[in-house]
């Protein structure tokens, strides 16, 4: 059974950008909605995403936390295309910036259209207590913070948030 392992952290600054070797533009959306997930009548989220040339339909279990199952298929963009126009909630745009750190590849999306100012980094690991170097733009972890989890954005972007939201406020 495929696993992810990942944390999640935002971004603060801008000092990443440098470090970029790599930018793949990305559109996703979902399947199914938060709601059906919350509720339990879901028990994974069911994602098509085109990144760069390439298409993809993922499915991945509702757990939080840094560990969950994940299933990704190499899909025709032309199918991907059309699915993306069945999918509940907004589609979400970004710019992936691959940054490589102390041996580790870290993926920073930097958000689009709805989600425009919201710039998050995560780093998968191979085991969950795998060490890592954690650099200095990568601030406070938002691993166990649902709405951050793009699911959430397609259904409830970073543009509707609150500014208390916005301030993390409720991140352990």
């Amino acid at each position: 059974m495929p696993l992810e392992i990942e944390r999640k952290f935002l971004v603060t600054g801008d000092a990443w950008r440098d470090a970029a070797h790599e930018v793949i533009p990305m559109a996703q959306g979902y399947l199914n909605d938060l709601g059906a997930m919350d509720r339990g009548e879901q028990k994974a989220s069911v994602r098509v995403r085109i990144q760069g040339e390439a298409a993809y339909l993922n499915l991945k279990s509702r757990e939080l936390g840094h560990t969950r199952q994940e299933f990704d298929y190499r899909i025709p963009v032309t199918d991907a295309q059309a699915l993306l126009a069945l999918c509940v909630g907004g589609i979400v745009d970004k710019r992936r910036h691959l940054v490589r750190h102390e041996g580790h590849l870290w993926e920073v999306d930097e958000f689009l259209g709805d989600n425009a100012g919201l710039v998050v980094a995560e780093i998968e690991l191979r085991d969950a207590a795998e060490p890592f170097a954690r650099p200095a733009w990568a601030g406070r972890e938002v691993t166990d913070a649902p709405r951050y989890y793009n699911l959430a954005l397609a259904a409830r972007p970073y543009s509707q948030w609150s500014e208390a939201e916005r301030a993390a406020a409720d991140i352990p």
